[in-house]
């Protein structure tokens, strides 16, 4: 069985009042989390740029100074994002960003998102029994797709899929099929739990479906996140089965474990790991298996 890929979802959206104040927000803060990380065990970062008081931050140079300082501090692989939901913009508005950090070795990431299909993602307040919101799409047209893998491939970027569901694990097929997407890809399984319904729960039938509908004839590694849950009731299972983990507080807060750092979620994934015998993998070594070029190093 090949090593085990972990990767840190840092923060995503999360705010601190929300659980957690160990969510990184600035620079410095997601530079020094990475660091944290990987010496955890983590191979990969993902984060989401923020302000000072958490709100989403678009503008390009932040995300440049963020990659620039985890780049320079920790050979940590870098995982962007595009925006989520919170920027509803034309396809290349959304991956400007992305393409501009890729020509300077010092800013550039080694993954670009690319989340196979459309969701809604308003939250359910399943007390109250009503949706705290009711117009939030997560909008990813094919058109916007095509440009996403044409682009991506085109700057030497890994794509880094994500299904929330069967469609979105098709679509991915689909887009190996054309030739957008090379092998081995890489794709996350994005489970969804509490008030998040836009993708299979978090249990094993929710991760099964996904594993169901994985192409035979197709190189594919997997990993799994649950996005607003507990992830570590299926992390033997996601690592028995030879699956890759992404945790982090960006998902989760998981305050029925204290306040714990984003480190200390990689750690824990890491002696679980170890305990049912599968060995960690660097971040050069998630490169190979992965099948990445050599640049961006």
């Amino acid at each position: 069985m090949r090593k085990l890929i972990i990767e840190a979802r840092v923060n995503e959206y999360m705010m601190r009042d929300q659980g957690n104040p160990n969510v990184p927000y600035t620079p410095e803060e997601i530079a020094s989390d990475a660091v944290a990380c990987r010496e955890a065990g983590a191979a990969i970062v993902h984060f989401h740029a923020r302000k000072p008081d958490g709100d989403p931050e678009h503008g390009a140079e932040a995300y440049a100074d963020t990659v620039a300082r985890i780049r320079a501090a920790s050979d940590i692989l870098v995982h962007p994002t595009l925006g989520y939901v919170t920027l509803d913009r034309p396809a290349e508005e959304r991956l400007d960003h992305i393409l501009a950090m890729a020509k300077d070795p010092a800013r550039a990431p080694h993954f670009a998102p690319m989340d196979t299909g459309s969701v809604n993602v308003d939250r359910y307040n399943a007390q109250a029994r009503r949706f705290e919101t009711t117009n939030l799409v997560y909008k990813n047209s094919t058109e916007t797709l095509t440009y996403f893998g044409e682009n991506i491939r085109a700057a030497g970027l890994k794509p880094y899929l994500v299904s929330w569901n069967v469609g979105f694990t098709r679509y991915a097929t689909a887009f190996m099929e054309m030739g957008l997407v090379d092998e081995p890809a890489y794709l996350c399984f994005c489970l969804t739990d509490n008030t998040f319904l836009g993708g299979h729960p978090g249990t094993l039938k929710g991760l099964q479906a996904h594993l169901d509908f994985l192409p035979p004839d197709r190189r594919v590694e997997w990993t799994v996140c649950n996005f607003g849950g507990n992830l570590f009731a299926l992390a033997a299972t996601i690592i028995s089965l030879g699956g890759h983990v992404s945790i982090g507080l960006g998902d989760y807060t998981y305050g029925e474990l204290g306040q714990p750092r984003n480190a200390e979620l990689v750690a824990r994934i890491a002696e679980i790991a170890r305990e049912l015998g599968r060995e960690v993998a660097t971040p050069q070594e998630a490169k190979a298996i992965l099948g990445m070029r050599d640049a961006p190093a």
